[in-house]
C-alpha cells in the first residue's frame, strides 16, 4: 500500500494554491481558472480554516442569486476541513473521500501543510500499479524474467 508522501512526491504540480477567507468569490474562481485546478485552500496565515471548490462556488452561489464580486469565499467554503497525515495509504484516502463525498483533501503533518490530494491523484496511483502489476504477470508467463 503506497503512502500519500510518495503520491505527492510523484505529482507533475507539487503547488498548492490557497486564497484568503476574505478574498471574493470571483477572485478564486478567477484563481481557479488561472491555475486548472478544482479548489483552493482557504487559509489565515499557515491555518487552513477552509476549502472552496468549483462546487462550492456553482451550488452556493447560483441558487443564492448573490455576486460573486461582493461574496466572501468565507460565506461558501467548506468548513471545517478533512485533512490526512502523510502516512495515509491511498486506499485509506479513497475509503475517506468515499464515504464524506469529498474530491480533494489537505495532507498536514505536525499542524504544518505539506500538500493537497485530489481524487484525480489516487486514481492515476492505483491505475499506475495495476498496469505495473499486470506488465509484471504478462512477463512471468512469457517466461522473460529478464
Amino acid at each position: 500500500m503506497k503512502r500519500i508522501s510518495h503520491i505527492l512526491k510523484s505529482k507533475a504540480i507539487q503547488s498548492v494554491y490557497s486564497i484568503a477567507p476574505s478574498a471574493t468569490v470571483f477572485d478564486a474562481v478567477t484563481l481557479m481558472s488561472q491555475r486548472n485546478v478544482g479548489a483552493l485552500l482557504v487559509m489565515e496565515t499557515t491555518d487552513v480554516v477552509g476549502i472552496v471548490s468549483e462546487r462550492d462556488c456553482v451550488w452556493r452561489m447560483v441558487p443564492s442569486g448573490r455576486s460573486p464580486n461582493e461574496t466572501q469565499v468565507c460565506e461558501i467554503m467548506s468548513a471545517p476541513v478533512q485533512y490526512v497525515p502523510s502516512t495515509h495509504t491511498n486506499e485509506e484516502c479513497m475509503a475517506l473521500m468515499t464515504d464524506k463525498r469529498l474530491r480533494h483533501l489537505p495532507v498536514i503533518d505536525e499542524g504544518r501543510l505539506v500538500g493537497l490530494i485530489s481524487i484525480g491523484d489516487l486514481v492515476k496511483d492505483i491505475i499506475s500499479e495495476q498496469n505495473f502489476i499486470i506488465e509484471q504477470l504478462e512477463h512471468y508467463i512469457m517466461g522473460d524474467r529478464g
